[in-house]
Order: C-alpha cells, then structure tokens, then sequence
C-alpha cells in the first residue's frame, strides 16, 4: 500500500468583507516557503481556495467559484511608520493556476482592521473598551493608505450590528473605511491625461472611455454605447458569451491604452485589473433581491465586470474609482449623474445601492482625490486551520 503523508494544517480566518469573502491568513502561520512571494506562495493559495477547477465548482477548496469568493489574504505586523498592518491581497482564478497581484480588494478591506485585532496585531494601547478602534493599513499590492475604523464593543471587535449592506444578506455592524489617495500606483489618476477617451476595439467599435486610476484601473463606458440599459442583472450579462467576449475586448484593448499591459495578449495574465464599468443615467429596476429601486433612489447606475463576470454588487475598489470619477467634472460617471459638482454620489448597482464619497481638487494642472469614503460591514465566518497536501507547498 503506498504511504501518502498527512495534510498540512495552516491557522487560517475565514472572513466576509462587504459584499465578498476569502480567506485571511497571519504571515508568520504561512509555512515558512510561502512567507515570501514565489511559486510556493502561489500554489499554497491555489490549493486552498481549489484551483484550477475545470469544473468550475471549487468543490476541493474553500473558494466559491466567483470572482467575490476566490480570494486570499495575507496580514503582517507593519514595520512602515505609522501604519499597524501590511495589507497583501491575492485574487485567485477560478480555471487556471494563477494568483493575480495587481491589485486591491476594497471590500475585504473592510475585514483586515478586525482580523488585525483579534490577532494581536495592533497595539492594545490603540483599542478602546468601547468606542472605535482606528486601524492604519498599508496595502502592499497598490502601495496606499488605508483607514478602517472598526467598533469595538467591551474590548472586542463588534460584528453584530443593524448596518444593511444590498449584496449581503445579514445586517451586522458598520466599519468605515477610508482610502487616503486613492489613485492607483505612482501614476497619474488620468493615464492617458485626458477625462474622456476614444478607445478603439476591433468588433466592438469606438467607444468614449473614461480611464482612471483610484481605488483600482477601471475603464467607464456609457451603456448605451454598446446596446444596454444600465439596469441590467448578472444572467442578463453572464449568460450571453458573446458580451463576455466584448467586455474582455473592451477591458484588453483599454489597459494597454492606460499603458497597464503592452499588448492585448497580455490581458489574460492580469484578470484582476483594470475592471470594465458601464454607467448610465438614474433608471428605475428591479434588483436581484426583488427589492425595486426607483430612479429617484439613486444618482447613476453602474454595472462593473470582475474577472470576466458582471459583478452581483460592486467591488469596494471600483465603488471608490466611482466616487472619484463622479467627482470630477466631464467623466462619463460624472456626466451620467448630472454633471453637477459632487462630494458623494448614490450608486444603483445588480443588488441594490450603495453611498460613497470622494473630494477632487485641481492642483498643478492636474486632479487629486484626497481620500475616497463608504461604508461596509465585516465578520468572522470560521477560524481555526485550514489543510493542504504538502506537495501543494
């Protein structure tokens, strides 16, 4: 009989952050072979969420088999000044063996201050008995701040709650989350310098684009442009492969023009960035709750493409691209919401609405968010070890 050794058990924090979850881990419980970046890292997170999965299922991991629920998280004790936690982000594909880096995941943010005071990552000294505890993060993938504040309720962290989130069934409590200049990277917030391009795609046409860089690269697009509504839910997208096939076109041909990837072949090996959105003006319709949203609940409508699906909410990264380009004058999201000068903007997406705010100013010829705001909810779902067949470390 052939002797197999035993799975590896890793601590691990199975944990929801606004409208996705993942799984969270303490860089120093990672074996010693994945507490850097590498191959070992990258299949030790494959294995766990259960990719690659030609059955498109995650039935041998703790993934999910969505954009929203294949994700990884690695937390460490920072050692930048004034920060409390490095914040590392992996999204993880579904059918192939690759762990995307490029970028940040703005909703499981929402989830990092908690899983950093439960294991002691913070200083005591900085949590109240009762109150907020203001956590500072540094998030490695996209070198930026982050501020959450996360309720502690006699000296733990408070997850129960009546804050409502449309995307997440439960109410539970409210973290505010804060991400302190939120253009992407060292770039500009405009890469191509201009607030609304022409972005040619061979067999979709010519499309006006707004390309920004905040919270996450995203390309805005008028829905009509391409034959939809806004009001659109998940199966009237995901279940047409040929507008999957424009969308990934769209989001192909715009990171290059945002000088992201040199050549359209490279898209498939940055699915994670930039996203695709397409906005519209305010329309009532029917969310995938049956919850009905009137067009007088909401300023825009904006339905965002996530690792090549329409999106059941929207990613916390793109909601702040959101508020930055409804922000500032001329933007295709801006225009869409009137063209008015804002500080916040009202948002319809597939599950509901959501509230963000963002303020730009025109400073040295060019614009600047100094921080971009909203609210989520966060809590523990399991905690304890997860385990791995040692070949996969």
């Amino acid at each position: 009989m052939t002797q197999y050794a035993p799975q590896l058990r890793v601590p691990a924090t199975y944990m929801r952050g606004g409208t996705s979850k993942g799984v969270f881990f303490n860089l120093t419980d990672l074996p010693e072979a994945a507490q850097k970046p590498g191959a070992e890292r990258d299949a030790l997170l494959l294995r766990v969420i259960g990719s690659p999965d030609p059955y498109g299922k995650h039935t041998d991991g703790m993934g999910g088999a969505t954009s929203s629920t294949s994700k990884t998280v690695i937390i460490s004790k920072s050692e930048r000044e004034g920060y409390d936690v490095d914040y590392l982000f992996g999204q993880v594909a579904i059918d192939k063996p690759f762990v995307d880096w490029s970028g940040n995941c703005g909703n499981l943010t929402a989830a990092v201050g908690a899983f950093a005071i439960n294991n002691g990552l913070v200083d005591k000294s900085k949590i109240p008995d009762n109150g907020i505890a203001v956590v500072h993060i540094w998030q490695v993938n996209i070198n930026k701040a982050i501020i959450a504040n996360v309720p502690i309720t006699n000296g733990e962290v408070q997850e129960t709650g009546d804050f409502e989130l449309d995307g997440v069934t439960f109410p539970a409590a409210e973290v505010e989350v804060a991400f302190v200049d939120p253009a992407d990277g060292e770039g500009a917030i405009f890469p191509t310098g201009r607030l609304v391009d022409t972005l040619e795609v061979p067999g979709v046409g010519s499309l006006h684009a707004t390309m920004i860089n905040a919270g996450i690269p995203t390309i805005f697009i008028n829905a009509e442009d391409i034959g939809y509504t806004g009001t659109e839910l998940q199966d009237d997208i995901n279940s047409d492969p040929q507008a999957l096939n424009k969308f990934e076109a769209i989001r192909a041909y715009g990171a290059v023009q945002m000088g992201l990837i040199n050549d359209v072949g490279e898209a498939a090996n940055r699915q994670h960035t930039p996203k695709v959105a397409m906005v519209a003006p305010p329309s009532g319709y029917k969310a995938s709750s049956g919850k009905d949203i009137l067009g007088s609940d909401v300023d825009v409508l904006v339905r965002a493409m996530s690792m090549g699906k329409l999106h059941h909410a929207m990613m916390g990264t793109a909601a702040v691209a959101i508020a930055a380009a409804a922000a500032i004058p001329g933007t295709l999201v801006n225009l869409s919401a009137g063209g008015v000068d804002r500080e916040a903007v009202v948002f319809g997406h597939p599950s509901g609405t959501l509230r963000v705010g963002a303020k730009a100013q025109f400073v040295d010829g060019g614009w600047h968010i100094e921080q971009a705001t909203m609210s989520r909810s966060a809590r523990v779902l399991m905690e304890g070890t997860v385990r791995v067949p040692p070949s996969q470390v």
